[in-house]
């Protein structure tokens, strides 16, 4: 796929931290109740931590219990993108920002209604800004 913010891994790994790339450029998961943001309540966006894009809005943010940030859909579909994921012996539908590629973390249709969907994402994929 052709992305709107293109960079080199090298460069991706001159701008996040170690943790950061993990996860956003490697597809890796960090711990649950370990994120910052899985318990922020404060009403504002969540950006992609590589690329600034506004993803996701605290409107639609909801206690899931899993220990990561979730959602029940983000601000606007075209945002992010899906890819099959079979790691770790399962099938499971990978969240990607539509705008770089850095994953953010998976889809689940476990989610509260309107959508009954849950955008499980990692916090550390995230960076938040507070409604001013």
């Amino acid at each position: 796929m052709s992305y709107k913010i293109t960079k080199t891994e090298e460069e991706w790994k001159q701008i996040l931290t170690q943790e950061q790339y993990h996860v956003l450029r490697e597809q890796g998961t960090e711990p649950a109740f370990c994120g910052l943001l899985y318990n922020n309540h404060e009403p504002g966006k969540y950006f992609c931590a590589a690329c600034k894009t506004a993803i996701f809005s605290s409107d639609n943010k909801f206690e899931s219990g899993t220990g990561w940030p979730s959602f029940f859909q983000p601000i606007s579909e075209d945002l992010i993108e899906f890819k099959e994921d079979k790691s770790y012996g399962m099938v499971r539908t990978e969240v990607n920002c539509a705008t770089c590629g850095s994953h953010l973390g998976h889809v689940f249709p476990d989610g509260p209604k309107p959508t009954g969907l849950r955008y499980c994402v990692n916090s550390i994929s995230l960076n938040f800004k507070a409604n001013s």
